[in-house]
C-alpha cells in the first residue's frame, strides 16, 4: 500500500439485543471517524438492533452461532482492513477514544491497543465485575508473566497482522482473555489508554452473568495455561503428586527402619503409583512443550507475514 493513502478502519460491533443504545453507538463511531465502515454483526437478536443499526448508516450483517466469540471470529474473517477498532453496541464505551487509538496503532507500530476502563458512574460497572478484574488481572499476569490493567475490555483496536493471525477459539465472554494472552504469547507490542465507561441507556441490559461467566473466564484462563505452558502445568501436577506420595511413604520408610516390615502395604502401592504417574506428567509436559513451541514458531510467522502496522500514516 502507498504510504500516502488513508488506512482503511473498520469499526466492528458484535451485537446481540442492542435496540435501545446501537443507533447512538452508531452515530457516534460514524462521527469519531468519519471515514471508517461500521460493521454491526446481529447475534440472532429478537427486537429491532438490525434495523436501527442500518438507519444509522451501518453495514449490517449476521452470525447465528450464539455467542461473542463465535461473531468475532466471523467478523475478523470476513472483514479487510488496515486498522479494526472494536466495541460493544451498548454505548458504554466512548467513540470520541477511537481516533487516539487508532492513531497509536500506525505512530507507534502496535497491533493492539486496549482502551482501560474509567467509570464515574456506579451502575456503569457492577462492583462484583470490578473485583474479578483485578483478582483475574493478577492471575494473568501471575501466570504468564505480565498482563493487562483491564483484561477484560470490550473496547480495543487492532491492527491487521493481530486479526489475520489470532486464530478465535473461544465462543463466548472470554474471548478478550483470549486476545490478551494471544498478545503476550507471541510478545506483540502492545498498548492501553485510559478511557471513559459509561453507563447503559434507559431499555439495554447487560447480558454477563458474574458467576458463570466468571467460571467461563477461569476455565478458558487454565486451559490457555495448559496449552501455552504445559511443562509448568503438567509439571506441577507432577510435584503435587510426589508430594503426596512422600506424606504417604515417609512413615512407611520409618516403620520399614524399625522393624524391617511394611504393614500398610496398599499404602506403599499407592505412593508407588503416585509416584510413577507424577513422572508421567512431567514426561508429558516435556513432550507437550515441543509441540507448543512449534505451534507458536507457526504462528509468529503467520504474524510476521503481514504488513506491520505504521506502513500508513494516520
Amino acid at each position: 500500500m502507498n504510504s500516502q493513502q488513508s488506512p482503511r478502519i473498520a469499526v466492528l460491533l458484535p451485537c446481540y439485543n442492542e435496540e435501545a443504545a446501537i443507533g447512538a453507538t452508531v452515530e457516534g463511531f460514524r462521527k469519531a471517524l468519519p471515514g471508517a465502515t461500521v460493521y454491526v454483526y446481529d447475534n440472532n437478536s429478537r427486537d429491532g438492533t438490525k434495523e436501527v443499526a442500518a438507519a444509522a448508516g451501518a453495514v449490517v450483517r449476521t452470525e447465528t452461532q450464539q455467542g461473542k466469540g463465535h461473531v468475532v471470529r466471523r467478523m475478523f474473517a470476513d472483514i479487510e482492513a488496515d486498522v479494526y477498532v472494536m466495541a460493544d453496541g451498548d454505548l458504554t464505551y466512548d467513540p470520541e477514544a477511537a481516533p487516539e487509538m487508532a492513531r497509536m496503532i500506525a505512530a507507534d507500530r502496535l497491533d493492539m491497543v486496549v482502551g482501560t476502563r474509567k467509570h464515574d458512574a456506579a451502575e456503569a460497572y457492577r462492583g462484583g465485575h470490578v473485583i474479578g478484574n483485578r483478582i483475574f488481572t493478577r492471575l494473568l499476569s501471575g501466570l504468564f508473566g505480565r498482563s493487562f490493567t483491564d483484561i477484560f475490555s470490550g473496547y480495543r483496536v487492532f491492527s491487521r497482522r493481530f486479526v489475520k493471525s489470532f486464530p478465535v477459539l473461544s465462543e463466548g465472554f472470554e474471548i478478550e482473555t483470549e486476545m490478551s494472552v494471544h498478545a503476550l504469547e507471541l510478545r506483540m507490542p502492545v498498548g492501553e489508554i485510559e478511557t471513559r465507561y459509561l453507563a447503559r441507556p434507559e431499555g439495554s441490559h447487560s447480558k454477563l452473568s458474574t458467576f458463570r461467566d466468571g467460571w467461563r473466564i477461569l476455565k478458558t484462563i487454565v486451559t490457555l495455561y495448559r496449552i501455552e505452558r504445559p511443562v509448568l502445568f503438567f509439571g506441577g501436577i507432577g510435584a503435587i503428586l510426589v508430594a503426596a506420595a512422600l506424606i504417604l511413604a515417609v512413615p512407611l520408610v520409618f516403620t520399614y527402619l524399625e522393624t524391617g516390615l511394611v504393614p500398610r502395604f496398599p499404602t506403599a502401592i499407592l505412593a508407588t503409583g503416585m509416584t510413577i504417574v507424577a513422572v508421567l506428567s512431567f514426561f508429558a509436559g516435556l513432550i507437550l512443550d515441543t509441540v507448543t513451541r512449534g505451534r507458536r514458531e507457526v504462528r509468529r510467522l503467520a504474524y510476521l507475514a503481514l504488513p506491520a502496522p505504521g506502513a500508513t500514516q494516520l
